[in-house]
């Protein structure tokens, strides 16, 4: 039986300090790195908090903060620290609202890209699985951007917790002792779930219209919410087989619809029999699934939201949320008005490679309407965007969109074309209306063709 070399185990009591050490590598305008999503370094952030007083013009960044990073709650004033996120969740969007935190743009798949050509980091601190008998930490549930920030850090700390599961590659989901400056033992606490959510309102209509556009052998990407959930159920029920999953998040509804026998990979034509992922999301069935299992492979995000390498997979479907659509086609996924809602994420980089894809098919999903604060109900199609909309997905890329009242294509469909398409699946309500604002902003779509809608 094949155990751990002295000479590693050596290394490893060489290197290991209390999170209080760990923290101490921190100076004066550095840039960090933090771990991403659940693997949020506790211990770590804890320590970094307790001295951030002493330390001026730090950059902490990461991909979704789980939990407020502590220097940042000890920081009101942003003296000492900027807190910088390359996708908004709830920490990050409460953070944004209390002028804590900055959304750096981008589009996912360039993000090592990024990394590597523009951006010098001064210390990375990640959590990961406790080393294994190979002088490994593993990355665990996320490795979208980890490796890439890790080849620019000068300094490398690990904390370790050994709830985070050992996620099998794919490419550099792993860390060497050698590569390594500092371990510091976490407090092994559990790992941030997100259990799954309920549909909600309209999204059983949509996924019934999304459902008539999968097809045997498709290759799936499904994000987290209500939308999702109810598509993974619904495929779970149905006679469909040989499907595959190629991912940026995988999530709880990737583990059912494995378990129900329909995702095979066998059509797939990378990564075939795997479920590709970037980052996994969800509840402990979901990080017990992915423990050591060679049917999930972890990619950085460069690999698995490369749309070059999405088209290479059969019948890719797509699905993503939307806040807003106007007349034009535009979509805005990630903001309303002005307020930061989340980010570009995946989004763009899946529409596009599902477009490029043999049969594939990129949906942007969302409800007809919207209810604000005061209980009044908005239309989510407009004729133009919000002030300060972010456009996610411009008009040239976006391909199918639906709503509960129905699902249209809009590749190669001229400006009137799309208008008419996108009244007749906005709600009844709100469609004279919208008709004759498409009149005068000269879209070309005539109150004498409502009849057809």
């Amino acid at each position: 039986m094949h155990t751990t070399p002295r000479r590693l185990i050596d290394e490893l009591k060489k290197k290991t300090v209390t999170p209080r050490e760990a923290a101490r590598a921190v100076k004066s305008g550095n840039r960090i790195f933090y771990g991403e999503f659940a693997l949020f370094p506790e211990a770590v952030d804890e320590a970094l908090g307790e001295r951030i007083h002493e330390l001026e013009n730090v950059d902490i960044r990461s991909v979704s903060f789980t939990r407020p990073p502590r220097p940042v709650m000890m920081d009101p004033e942003r003296r000492h620290v900027v807190l910088n996120d390359w996708h908004f969740g709830k920490v990050s969007r409460t953070l944004h609202e209390k002028n804590l935190c900055n959304y750096i743009p981008i589009t996912y798949h360039q993000g090592p890209r990024i990394c590597r050509k523009y951006l010098d980091i001064d210390v990375s601190i990640i959590t990961a699985a406790p080393m294994d008998k190979n002088g490994y930490f593993n990355f665990g549930l996320a490795n979208s951007v980890t490796g890439a920030h890790l080849s620019k850090s000068k300094t490398i700390i690990v904390e370790t917790n050994e709830n985070v599961p050992y996620c099998l590659g794919g490419n550099y989901e792993s860390i060497h002792i050698s590569e390594v400056d500092h371990v510091a033992e976490g407090r092994n606490g559990p790992l941030v779930e997100i259990p799954p959510a309920e549909p909600r309102g309209a999204d059983r209509e949509i996924a019934g219209h999304i459902m008539r556009e999968i097809e045997d052998g498709a290759t799936l990407q499904l994000g987290i919410g209500g939308l999702p959930n109810t598509i993974g159920r619904l495929i779970a029920e149905s006679d469909l087989k040989d499907l595959g999953i190629h991912t940026e998040m995988l999530v709880d509804s990737c583990v059912d619809l494995y378990e129900s026998g329909r995702i095979t990979g066998r059509n797939k034509s990378v990564d075939r029999f795997k479920m590709a992922y970037t980052f996994a999301l969800g509840t402990r069935k979901l990080y017990d699934f992915i423990h050591m299992n060679p049917t999930c492979a972890s990619y950085p995000v460069n690999y698995v939201n490369d749309p070059r390498i999405i088209a290479f997979n059969p019948k890719v479907v797509a699905i993503n949320n939307a806040l807003e659509i106007d007349l034009f086609s535009q979509v805005c996924s990630e903001s309303a008005g002005t307020r930061q809602i989340s980010g570009t994420g995946g989004q763009l980089d899946f529409i596009f490679g599902a477009f490029q894809s043999r049969g594939g098919k990129g949906i942007i999903s969302l409800s007809s309407t919207r209810t604000d604060s005061a209980g009044a109900v908005h239309s989510r199609i407009v004729p133009s965007m919000s002030p300060g909309s972010i456009i996610t997905v411009p008009r040239s890329i976006v391909q199918y969109v639906a709503t509960e009242y129905g699902i249209v294509q809009l590749k190669g469909c001229s400006t009137w074309e799309r208008a008419e398409k996108l009244i007749g699946i906005a709600h009844p309500d709100f469609r004279d209306e919208l008709i004759r604002q498409a009149d005068e902003m000269k879209i070309w779509v005539r109150s004498n063709r409502k009849d057809s809608l």
